[in-house]
């Protein structure tokens, strides 16, 4: 795994998907390190000095594929002060400091493996997804991707066009406001997960969202009795 580094970088382009929602992608100075699907870098709004400390910062899925290190990109809600900050600062040509890369939420492709993505959540496995289908093995994956409603299931799109390339990934989609065709009506559920796989109990599941989304996933799986070691959990917030 790549040492972490320090890097300047400039606000390309910023998406507004609604409700508070923003995509942004980030110019690094110099090619980004070398990363994992799965990783995430640190964010400040303030300038870093190198001979001092390093500013107040968040952390943020990289939502980029590892190919892309000219070119990093991160989506978040607004949630808190920090994250206000963002909505007000981040605009493009401005300067932000990130460190990277961190984190070990790796998703090794063998087996079935269920990714459970709640809102902006989903920015853990757009790496993955983006590069799965590309080699020879038989592992088979099943996304469930949830949202307050349709609008903000902002990586739709990705999801599909990676699903059309391979047989091996099946999508579904939980909206909480809504019941338009092709979305199931509610929050994320193990029921129509559960009936799709071949081997429940021996799969690997990864859950991304929020703290509720996954102390209740995490429970429901523990019932159905899925072992804790086939529970990955990405909990940096």
């Amino acid at each position: 795994m790549a040492p972490a580094q320090k890097l300047r970088c400039t606000v390309d382009a910023v998406v507004a998907h609604g409700d508070r929602v923003y995509t942004v992608a980030l110019r690094p100075e110099r090619p980004a390190p070398r990363f994992r699907a799965g990783q995430f870098l640190h964010l400040a709004l303030d300038r870093y000095d190198p001979t001092g400390f390093w500013p107040e910062s968040r952390v943020f899925s990289i939502a980029s594929a590892p190919t892309e290190r000219d070119l990093l990109r991160i989506t978040y809600s607004v949630q808190g002060a920090f994250t206000a900050r963002m909505e007000a600062a981040l605009v493009p040509r401005r300067d932000v400091w990130v460190k990277m890369p961190y984190g070990h939420f790796i998703i090794e492709p063998r087996g079935e493996v269920v990714l459970l993505a709640g809102g902006t959540g989903i920015t853990a496995f757009t790496a993955f997804l983006e590069q799965f289908g590309g080699d020879d093995n038989d592992c088979r994956v099943c996304l469930a991707y949830g949202a307050r409603h349709e609008g903000l299931l902002v990586h739709r799109e990705l999801v599909e066009r990676c699903a059309a390339r391979t047989e091996r990934l099946a999508a579904l989609y939980f909206v909480e406001h809504g019941t338009d065709r092709g979305v199931i009506a509610g929050r994320i559920a193990l029921d129509p997960i559960w009936i799709g796989l071949q081997q429940p109990e021996y799969a690997s599941y990864f859950m991304a969202g929020p703290h509720v989304m996954l102390t209740s996933l995490e429970a429901d799986l523990r019932r159905r009795g899925v072992p804790p070691a086939a529970i990955h959990i990405d909990a940096w917030e």
